[in-house]
């Protein structure tokens, strides 16, 4: 089972819309997807600090960022 990690801070309204969003349009990611403080490492501070939410793939892809588009994400599944 691929897992996903949901990078934002605490307190971002984007990235609450965009988890909820996500678990809406595709439930079957229910319990896959980890939120982790984009903050605590000093290169995803660099990388993504201003481009979260940012959704990270098991491999480290970025599948998806800023705002929640389901079509997107859908391609960047394969589904």
């Amino acid at each position: 089972m691929k897992s996903f990690l949901l990078l934002g801070r605490p307190g971002c309204h984007l990235c609450e819309d965009f988890l909820n969003e996500m678990l809406q349009v595709f439930p079957s990611l229910e319990g896959r997807v980890t939120q982790t403080n984009v903050d605590d490492q000093p290169d995803w501070r660099m990388l993504y600090g201003v481009r979260i939410p940012v959704l990270l793939g098991s491999d480290g892809t970025v599948l998806a960022e800023g705002h929640f588009s389901p079509d997107k994400l859908r391609a960047a599944l394969g589904t």
